[in-house]
């Protein structure tokens, strides 16, 4: 695999504010009315490319992690019964809003919960995506667990994410920004080693536009000792 300058795990003397579910929930519920305008354009790309993948996939029952307002909902393949979930209920709102305006049958139910303690059974799902997600959560490494955890063996786990840059202008910026995540509610500096304890059990790790600003990433949900 090539070296995408995304495995690092810590940086020495960076300032990062911890995030809580009540951080979360307090960022989005002030960016709930307007998440769509802000960030659905710049996230579309990415978006598509996720869903293009799970569509692709074998198996039906989807969870999607972080579902937010709903906006990959109607991209989804009518053969694919898709489960949201998401800590927020003010975006909830709206994504039970979009399905019902777009009638979207396959929507199987959108859940108002916490990602790193999921109530679903182990092996309810065949593929769990998670979009934009992993910056958000407060133990992204737990995030990742949970969602193995959900998913049957032999399944797959599917992140698209913003993965902080090894340097120049966007490096200084996620510096500077990063003692404001709890104002955000996700953390501008993070790196595929916040995600996942062995970065090469990524089989896909491919940027997207615009500019490779997001990374679809690719873990196989291999079974215990596999």
């Amino acid at each position: 695999m090539p070296d995408t300058g995304l495995y690092h795990d810590t940086r020495p003397g960076h300032p990062r504010a911890a995030l809580d579910a009540e951080a979360v929930r307090q960022a989005y519920r002030r960016w709930a009315g307007v998440y769509d305008e802000v960030f659905g354009a710049v996230s579309r790309a990415g978006r598509l490319r996720a869903v293009a993948a799970v569509n692709a996939m074998p198996g039906t029952r989807v969870l999607e992690v972080g579902v937010g307002t709903g906006l990959a909902l109607p991209h989804y393949a009518p053969e694919k019964r898709v489960v949201g979930i998401d800590l927020s209920r003010e975006m909830l709102s709206r994504a039970r809003a979009r399905v019902a305006e777009r009638r979207l049958g396959n929507v199987a139910g959108l859940v108002e919960g916490d990602a790193e303690c999921m109530g679903f059974a182990d092996g309810s799902f065949d593929i769990a995506v998670a979009m934009f997600t992993a910056t958000v959560v407060p133990d992204a490494r737990r995030l990742y667990r949970e969602m193995r955890r959900v998913v049957r063996p032999g399944g797959e786990l599917l992140f698209v994410n913003h993965f902080a840059a090894e340097g120049g202008l966007r490096w200084w910026a996620e510096r500077t920004l990063a003692p404001l995540s709890r104002v955000l509610g996700w953390h501008p500096d993070f790196t595929l080693g916040d995600l996942l304890e062995n970065p090469a059990a990524a089989t896909e790790i491919t940027p997207c536009p615009p500019f490779g600003l997001f990374t679809l990433v690719r873990v196989p949900n291999r079974p215990a000792g596999g």
